[in-house]
């Protein structure tokens, strides 16, 4: 599994023109997942996430996680955080999970990071629009094979 995190004052997602979720300060996730991908995956990630210590304490050192900062999370389905580029112009998506495995493994992920944090969602698989106030900016790329 591959996560974007990145560190915002505020996010949203909008399906539609609708806005579907919301939330302050915390992390927008941008999550994908490869072919192979099983539960031990989101939990490594859900782990990392909740407890990676990129919120500034009181002398601006990144000492405090999103627990820390009773912080909520945003997670987007992204299966583009697996495409492939060696050959040609356009992407392949090979390494990204079937539809119907990944659905459940991005449901799992989002209810391990439910019982941390308020966690809300994009819908899977549709075409959203992704507002994000970056803070920092601060953006960090996780690999659950990496953890």
């Amino acid at each position: 599994m591959r996560a974007v995190l990145q560190r915002v004052k505020e996010s949203s997602v909008f399906v539609y023109g609708e806005r579907v979720a919301s939330i302050g300060i915390g992390l927008n996730i941008l999550l994908g997942v490869g072919v192979g991908d099983t539960e031990e995956d989101a939990d490594r990630l859900v782990e990392k996430a909740v407890n990676l210590r990129i919120f500034e304490d009181e002398k601006g050192k990144f000492n405090l996680s999103l627990l820390d900062v009773k912080g909520s999370a945003l997670v987007v389905s992204q299966f583009t955080l697996y495409a492939s580029t060696k050959k040609g112009r356009r992407p392949s998506f090979e390494l990204a999970e079937k539809p119907e495995r990944a659905k459940e493994l991005y449901e799992y992920f989002v209810k391990r990071m439910s019982e941390y944090v308020p966690t809300q969602c994009g819908v899977f698989g549709a075409m959203m629009e992704v507002h994000i106030l970056n803070w920092g900016p601060v953006t960090i790329i996780l690999d659950s094979k990496e953890l």
